[in-house]
């Protein structure tokens, strides 16, 4: 048996041993206020409709199909020399696209509008228009356009788009309008 002052020390030394080992295994307690933790959001309100999706940005351009479709993509107008109804070279690029652009959509029908400049008799204009509309049906159904779906109408020299007395303005006047008269989008 151990003597009594020796198992006082012994047992002292114990408790202190457990004391220490215990104290190294707690939590160390923070210093200062401890961190605030943000709530989660409170739940939806049962008659409470979610937010809206996010807007996305409408197509921009003209409607497929459309008057400024074929204004845009294929062009509404070519322009003839003094005095002649033949389709110049640069009209050929810009009745090509009519062609395909009214291929493209087949219900569309169309107006062939022939102009003059003002310089020559009344009857003369509203033939040489004639002329010139019958010009621009022709190539554009020589092109696979249906004959049936193209009109022509002259109106000589009473439509003007610029109006004076340079050539520059006479130049402008003498000219075919393709101008789309139903089928087309909106």
């Amino acid at each position: 048996m151990i003597p009594r002052p020796r198992r006082a020390a012994t047992t002292a030394l114990v408790l202190l041993s457990a004391i220490s080992l215990a104290a190294c295994a707690s939590k160390p307690k923070p210093m200062g206020p401890a961190p605030t933790q943000t709530p989660p959001p409170p739940p939806a309100a049962p008659n409470e409709a979610p937010p809206p999706p996010p807007v996305s940005e409408a197509p921009t351009g003209p409607v497929p199909g459309s008057v400024q479709d074929f204004v845009i993509h294929a062009g509404d107008r070519v322009y003839f020399d003094f005095n002649e109804y033949t389709v110049r070279n640069d009209a050929r690029g810009i009745l090509d696209a009519q062609a395909a652009w009214l291929q493209r959509y087949p219900e569309v029908r169309v107006r062939i509008e022939g102009n003059c400049d003002d310089r020559g008799t009344e009857e003369y204009n509203f033939a040489l228009g004639a002329r010139r509309a019958a010009a621009v049906k022709d190539y554009l159904v020589s092109h696979g356009v249906s004959a049936a779906r193209v009109d022509t109408v002259s109106y000589g020299k009473e439509h003007p788009i610029a109006i004076g007395n340079t050539e520059d303005e006479y130049a402008k006047n003498r000219n075919a309008h393709t101008n789309i008269t139903s089928g087309a989008r909106s």
